[in-house]
């Protein structure tokens, strides 16, 4: 009794979006993947190029080599130098179109992949162009003073026009797949920066810039970047946010502190009261300003009289100790009338003003804008 060898497995291309599959030539033909209309693998999309990528099977490996596309071509979030071989499972993408290799025994048996590995591929794609373009888009939030209402300061908060990257959560998340949340904070800083030449506002205003927990592990690193921004704009009033939470060396964040004083910048407390009030780092490492969380100040005229009269406490502490006390989500009349009384200095929140690109502010009249 004779038995037959079992054919080698058929190598194709998966894509989830579509529920299809592409079979690659076994016998050592290239499939072409373009635009083109010769195109064996054709994706119509302006940003595959017109040949952008080839595949082919030899001695029973898969590869692909790109073809000096305009947008790449990526196996597994890396882009593609040269050529490649290519694994059961992988994930290849040209341009911004993801398919994942796959194996089956027969012509078209389907071929099912998680779609989580998918969603991964793309978010390594859209975030490689988020830092390399420099993608961001930096909105500001506009920082008043109390007894005027006027504009003093706007708080930097980065967003993108990138499918699945559109907030800045969504994009640290992927960030730290790849432990890149120190270099997406510095381009938000960067970038925050550059844009806020565009704000109407007078020169005594200061832009508030945000920092990553992580970047706190490296003072040296952070130092290095500060004197950056302080070289890109030499005469602009920063001001530094980090998260209360973050300040468990006191040591560290009292050094930070003076180091951003022969800058000319200033430091903030961010996010005060969203967790454990560290009055002790408060006290120890202080800060030049402090903004109470949005938790704390929301809808605080109907709060009971004992949640007033504790936070009415903590701003007393801060003024006490020199530090000017911010009230962030500020977004009614009577929220501000009960955080002025309690003798906040600045305010933050929709009240004031919802954030915005740089041109949709309007321009200011004499030295500050009142709403």
């Amino acid at each position: 009794m004779s038995t037959s060898a079992l054919p080698p497995p058929t190598f194709c291309l998966v894509d989830h979006a579509a529920g299809q599959h592409v079979v690659v030539p076994q016998d050592g033909t290239p499939l072409t993947v373009g635009r083109g209309a010769n195109a064996g693998l054709k994706i119509a999309k302006p940003t595959v190029s017109t040949q952008h990528a080839v595949l082919i099977v030899c001695e029973g490996q898969l590869r692909v080599r790109d073809l000096n596309s305009t947008n790449g071509t990526f196996v597994n979030g890396v882009q593609v130098a040269a050529e490649v071989a290519l694994e059961s499972g992988d994930l290849v993408q040209f341009a911004e179109e993801v398919f994942q290799v796959g194996q089956s025994e027969t012509r078209y048996a389907p071929v099912t992949m998680p779609v989580s590995s998918v969603e991964s591929a793309q978010a390594a794609i859209q975030f490689n162009k988020l830092i390399d373009d420099c993608a961001v888009v930096p909105f500001f939030q506009p920082i008043v003073e109390f007894e005027t209402q006027a504009v003093i300061g706007y708080e930097v908060l980065a967003r993108s026009r990138l499918a699945g990257l559109t907030t800045p959560d969504a994009m640290f998340k992927t960030a730290s797949r790849f432990r890149m949340e120190t270099e997406l904070s510095r381009l938000f800083r960067r970038e925050g920066l550059r844009i806020s030449s565009q704000l109407p506002r007078s020169e005594m205003m200061a832009i508030y810039l945000n920092t990553h927990p992580a970047e706190l592990n490296d003072l040296d690193e952070l130092r290095r970047s500060l004197v950056e921004l302080r070289a890109q704009s030499p005469r602009t009033f920063i001001v530094l946010e980090i998260h209360e939470a973050a300040v468990t060396d006191t040591g560290s964040a009292q050094s930070l502190r003076e180091f951003l004083r022969e800058l000319n910048m200033g430091l903030a407390y961010d996010d005060f009261g969203s967790g454990q009030a560290r009055l002790h780092e408060l006290v120890e490492a202080t800060p030049d300003i402090l903004k109470f969380d949005l938790s704390l100040i929301r809808e605080i005229h109907s709060a009971s009289q004992r949640k007033q009269n504790m936070l009415e406490q903590l701003v007393r502490i801060t003024l006490d100790l020199g530090v000017i006390p911010l009230a962030e989500g500020v977004e009614s009349l009577p929220d501000h009338e009960v955080c002025r009384a309690m003798g906040f200095r600045l305010g933050q929140g929709f009240y004031y003003g919802k954030p915005g690109q740089a041109q949709t502010f309007q321009p200011i009249m004499g030295d500050t804008q009142k709403f």
